[in-house]
């Protein structure tokens, strides 16, 4: 049975909401979209194993100076410990990247279900075909094989899951 989290004031959870996303999501898309304006990888996928392990060393680093900036302004234990989860499952993509090219959009839908469940309870489930949605286009456009996109989604939703249970 999932805990219940504590009620937090809304705009408070928020603006939270958006320093995670800030640091998670905006600033590494920004660098991705800079490094395709200077012609230092050919698109927002970053398909070459070289360029790929330099946005994911980037967005490893923004994700930690994210997390450390909620830890010192006193963010939610549960907000920190969904930053520190993104963190780790990147983490765990990175080595793997090193000599194979797994999913990390099929990785980061399918820890996103895995954390929804462990915080909501198993009505997020009913959400996986969207795992397999993404993990189809990610073999339909080529960029992936079916065991790098099927091994991203396991992996994501373990090292989420184990993650966000531990810290939270």
């Amino acid at each position: 049975m999932p805990s219940r989290l504590p009620a937090a004031d809304h705009a408070a959870g928020v603006a939270w909401g958006v320093v995670g996303a800030l640091f998670a999501a905006v600033i590494p898309t920004l660098f991705i979209n800079s490094g395709i304006r200077h012609g230092h990888w050919g698109d927002r996928h970053v398909g070459a194993r070289t360029a790929r392990l330099v946005v994911m060393a980037f967005i490893l680093a923004s994700i930690t100076a994210g997390t450390a900036l909620m830890a010192a302004l006193g963010a939610p234990r549960t907000m920190t410990a969904l930053v520190v989860a993104m963190f780790t499952t990147l983490a765990g993509l990175t080595a793997v990247t090193f000599t194979w090219k797994i999913s990390v959009h099929a990785a980061v839908a399918s820890g996103s279900i895995a954390l929804l469940t462990l915080t909501y309870g198993p009505w997020p489930l009913a959400a996986y075909p969207l795992v397999a949605l993404v993990s189809w286009s990610r073999t339909a456009l080529r960029d992936h094989t079916p065991a790098q996109v099927a091994s991203g989604a396991l992996l994501g939703a373990v090292l989420a899951r184990v993650t966000f249970a531990a810290v939270r």
